[in-house]
């Protein structure tokens, strides 16, 4: 009699458990995914808030103008960073775990979603605060951004997370390009994307469509605008694993 062999599928427990393999794979490593994103979130309210008080100015009425900075981008910018080290320093080690590269992408992910929404909770409840407080007394808001306020707080978070997933997306994208190819390749991509970028920027000057650009921009409101990042996010997710899968072992 032959003996036959059977392969037991993977049951949506052990991928589960797989999954999380990975997410705690990523967060071995406390300073990439939570300590450091809380620190550059930290130094970059506190930056920010000083600013505001040294150039707070009252007007002539008595009515003190609003202050908004940039220093909200600043923990987003370091999501880019941490989307290429996600790639570069922790793809070997999954590889010795003999995990594939299907669940190392969606468990990745997986971990970046835990720490963008947790900063994302933090953008929003710091935006309460400054909505309660005046802006801290002087109308500095780092968290409360007008724009994305307007459909509410849900709709404030799912903008924040998403905006910090695109970025990590990115990076993510970017080293796995790196690994694939080389810096040399990497470069080239970006350098391709920046004049793409350009190019666009200027066909709309050109053709003078910036009225049209902004209105647009208008009729989406900040929640349509999330949306359409949203499924931006999930295509350059989808073309970074294509490029993941195709990666030599």
């Amino acid at each position: 009699m032959t003996a036959m062999t059977m392969t037991t599928p993977a049951t949506p427990a052990r991928q589960g458990s797989r999954l999380l393999k990975v997410v705690k794979l990523q967060y071995v490593n406390r300073w990439t995914f939570v300590l450091t994103p809380l620190m550059v979130f930290a130094a970059a309210w506190v930056i920010t808030l000083a600013i505001f008080a040294m150039v707070d100015k009252v007007a002539d009425d008595g009515e003190t103008s609003a202050n908004i900075g940039g220093g909200t981008q600043a923990p987003l910018w370091y999501l880019l960073a941490v989307g290429i080290m996600s790639m570069t320093t922790t793809f070997p080690f999954s590889q010795a775990l003999s995990i594939t590269r299907k669940e190392f992408f969606t468990g990745t992910l997986l971990a970046a979603a835990f720490s963008v929404g947790g900063l994302a909770i933090l953008f929003v409840l710091l935006g309460w605060v400054e909505q309660v407080t005046d802006g801290y007394g002087i109308q500095g808001y780092f968290g409360y951004l007008g724009w994305v306020w307007e459909a509410g707080p849900l709709a404030a978070w799912l903008t924040y997370f998403v905006m910090g997933m695109f970025f990590f997306v990115i990076g993510f994208w970017a080293g796995t390009v790196f690994k694939r190819y080389g810096s040399v390749a990497m470069t080239v991509t970006l350098i391709a994307i920046a004049v793409v970028l350009l190019g666009l920027v200027a066909l709309i000057t050109l053709t003078e469509s910036w009225p049209d650009v902004v209105r647009v921009f208008q009729d989406l409101g900040s929640l349509g605008l999330t949306v359409a990042g949203l499924v931006l996010t999930a295509l350059l997710a989808f073309g970074a694993y294509l490029t993941l899968r195709k990666m030599p072992a």
